[in-house]
């Protein structure tokens, strides 16, 4: 487990610290990707991911997640910082923090999706897929 502090900010991926009920809060009524989120889904999802919490004191203001094997393969989900703590470089730093995770390095890919953050995500080397000919989804019905 790892811990980062910037100030009076804290980024952690020491899971027991996850405040999941404010994440499934946010995921259901404040994102545009996992409304239909159970809570029961986004405890599975915690539970078999490494997950950044994004902290001021005591308070989870953000979090993200990764789906990895760890060697090869990255998928990057669930970004967010609450609305009030936006605009003073948090997101930026959350992203800087998971990208030179030192279990993440050596990635052969990673991926994302996202409908609105495209410059947040170049800044750190996302952009469209280099060869979408390649890739294929199976999409459930009311996926995002």
């Amino acid at each position: 487990m790892y811990e980062w502090q910037k100030g009076e900010f804290t980024i952690s991926t020491k899971k027991s610290k996850l405040q999941i009920d404010e994440i499934q809060s946010f995921l259901a009524n404040d994102s545009y990707w996992a409304r239909r989120r159970t809570p029961e889904q986004t405890r599975t999802a915690i539970e078999h991911s490494t997950c950044f919490g994004l902290y001021h004191g005591d308070r989870q203001i953000g979090f993200a997640r990764v789906v990895s094997d760890q060697a090869t393969f990255a998928y990057l989900g669930d970004v967010f910082v609450l609305s009030e703590y936006r605009g003073r470089g948090l997101s930026k730093w959350l992203l800087e923090t998971i990208v030179a995770h030192p279990d993440l390095q050596g990635m052969r890919r990673w991926v994302l999706a996202t409908r609105d953050a495209h410059g947040l995500y170049a800044q750190y080397g996302f952009g469209p897929l280099v060869h979408p000919d390649r890739w294929m989804e199976l999409t459930a019905r009311d996926a995002y």
